[in-house]
């Protein structure tokens, strides 16, 4: 998919624990479905410089933390950063364990809730021309396939 500079940019943790691993999938989907446009937050946090240039080029910033930690928010704090949008999944009732994957179904809902929210603020505040189409019914993680627990 070519890029969209119209789309906003979305970083996630994506870090060993089942929540962390949740929220990159999230971010993946929003990505995948023209939601949004996943860029790297593991380079923004290294200080890779092509990436902090995209993290800091004004585009609203969509950040998706899968605990307290909130990885993604300290990587883009340290650039000045401020997401426009930020969600921390343990407030969704995401729990953070260790050596498990990501509840696909527990996934599913949060990235409703969260693509409803974008959709409805991008909607809101873009021109009919840049407005975000994407029908947040539509996003579907039901092609992950996590080992059972």
């Amino acid at each position: 998919m070519p890029k969209d500079t119209k789309l906003p940019l979305v970083y996630s943790c994506s870090g060993c624990s089942s929540a962390a691993q949740a929220a990159n999938q999230i971010a993946l989907q929003l990505d995948r479905q023209g939601v949004a446009e996943m860029s790297c937050i593991a380079g923004v946090g290294g200080d890779v410089p092509h990436l902090v240039k995209i993290a800091t080029s004004g585009r609203p910033v969509i950040a998706l933390d899968g605990c307290a930690l909130a990885c993604a928010r300290h990587c883009l704090a340290r650039h000045g950063v401020e997401p426009n949008h930020y969600y921390q999944l343990q407030e969704y009732g995401v729990k953070k364990r260790y050596h498990a994957d990501f509840d696909a179904e527990q996934a599913q809902t949060v990235l409703e809730k969260i693509s409803v929210d974008i959709h409805a603020v991008t909607t809101a505040s873009a021109d009919n021309d840049s407005a975000v189409s994407t029908n947040p019914a539509s996003i579907n993680l039901a092609s992950i396939n996590p080992v059972a627990e």
